[in-house]
């Protein structure tokens, strides 16, 4: 909920041209990008890099550890600073527990305009940050930070895992079932927030969302059955579905009807208040998406929308997947659905009603 002792005397979000996860470049443009960088083959103990766009860096460090390295920061998607240090700190250590992982330590990364914030602001933004490496068990050991024309926050992150506890979004099997731990909604809740239009009960459920640890990703990793993860980030459930189903070499198949959403979130959809990334996002990969042909455009906006620290895609087997469900649900995610299953043939992604 929100801090009534670090209330900002402005708006956050009005100093930056957009937030959360729905400032990352999109699909397509980061394709450009990275087409052109060399090939990781010569290091042979780099056993995940950008060849899938997985979640993090993962090096093998001997026999039986593997060292994980990721990076996320983004500008405001909310005006309090502490809640926005908490949204971006629980989203940066996401990366780690999607890979099966456990955080050891984080780096915080600042950018601020410093001759428009208040120190006290910028405080609480690190404040919040801290507050959820507190909540992880891990400290924040350092740093960097500079001036910036737009408020700029987010962590480094260092984890571990076991070599056989690593999971890729690579690695999901045909006949799988595929979970999602938390609901959508997130980019259009925070659009809505934008333009002034989000009720007040609504903020305290995107700030619960938001600043929920992924953590049940390093207790499912230890299981044989779990074979594949990643985490729902700024490209949509349709973009990181579409990512397992490329690097999986798999056609996935979703349900639009079992997947959770945010309690406004289909009402504020139908009423327009969707992010710019999500339009990106549709053009970046929707050529490679099957829709069904009645589905409506608000709909699809919610399978494009950006969720800013948003839940872990497991992909499992099937046999144990309400078993694993009942489980995450326990561990404290009661909107987590099994919303869909991998199929031989592909890659390529399919969506029914």
């Amino acid at each position: 909920m929100d801090n009534p002792a670090a209330t900002s005397p402005f708006r956050l979000t009005a100093l930056a041209h957009g937030g959360g996860c729905g400032c990352k470049l999109a699909p397509s443009v980061l394709q450009q990008l990275l087409a052109g960088q060399a090939a990781a083959a010569p290091f042979a103990r780099l056993l995940v890099g950008t060849e899938t766009g997985d979640d993090a860096a993962v090096w093998q460090l001997d026999d039986e550890t593997c060292l994980i390295a990721t990076t996320d920061f983004f500008m405001p998607m909310v005006d309090n600073p502490f809640d926005f240090g908490r949204i971006a700190a629980t989203n940066a250590i996401s990366d780690v527990y999607a890979m099966g992982g456990r955080p050891l330590m984080a780096l915080a990364i600042l950018g601020m305009p410093i001759d428009k914030m208040p120190t006290e602001t910028v405080r609480e933004i690190l404040n919040g940050g801290s507050a959820i490496c507190a909540e992880a068990g891990i400290p924040v050991a350092g740093g960097h930070s500079i001036d910036s024309p737009e408020p700029i926050y987010g962590l480094a992150v260092v984890g571990t895992c076991p070599v056989s506890g690593l999971r890729r979004n690579s690695d999901a099997r045909a006949g799988d079932a595929l979970i999602l731990t938390k609901a959508l909604g997130v980019g259009i809740y925070s659009a809505a927030f934008k333009k002034g239009a989000l009720p007040p009960d609504a903020y305290g459920e995107l700030i619960a969302s938001t600043t929920l640890l992924n953590s049940v990703g390093a207790e499912l990793a230890l299981d044989a059955d779990v074979h594949a993860m990643t985490d729902v980030t700024g490209f949509g459930i349709l973009g990181h579905a579409l990512e397992m189903a490329q690097g999986s070499n798999k056609r996935i198949s979703l349900r639009v009807r079992d997947m959770a959403l945010l309690a406004g979130a289909a009402e504020l959809a139908e009423q327009g208040f969707v992010t710019g990334a999500s339009q990106r996002n549709w053009a970046s990969y929707g050529m490679n998406v099957s829709l069904p042909d009645n589905l409506p455009i608000w709909q699809r906006h919610i399978l494009t929308d950006p969720q800013t620290s948003g839940g872990l895609l497991v992909s499992c087997s099937m046999a144990q997947a309400e078993e694993l469900l009942g489980k995450i649900v326990a561990a404290g995610y009661p909107a987590a659905r099994i919303i869909g299953v991998v199929e031989d043939g592909g890659p390529g992604l399919r969506v029914a009603a």
